[in-house]
């Protein structure tokens, strides 16, 4: 099965409303915040030049970045 890997904050409404639809269809990921985890927001930067969550990875490439056409930007520097 594909690694899943979200990225995301824990105040951004969009990033919980991914991560409960992940849940709902019973798909397995790794989520990481990107506002207390410097790496992970050094490398979702890396992946879409962009500092918008959520962002949704699978097996290392991007396949959504927002959600809903929606999404929150990240203040904290890497």
């Amino acid at each position: 099965m594909p690694t899943l890997e979200l990225f995301g904050t824990a105040g951004c409404p969009q990033t919980t409303e991914m991560r409960e639809w992940l849940e709902w269809r019973g798909r397995e990921f790794l989520e990481y915040d990107v506002e207390v985890d410097g790496e992970a927001l050094r490398r979702m930067r890396e992946l879409t030049g962009q500092s918008m969550v959520p962002v949704l990875v699978e097996d290392g490439k991007v396949i959504q970045c927002g959600w809903q056409g929606r999404g929150c930007v990240v203040s904290r520097n890497a």
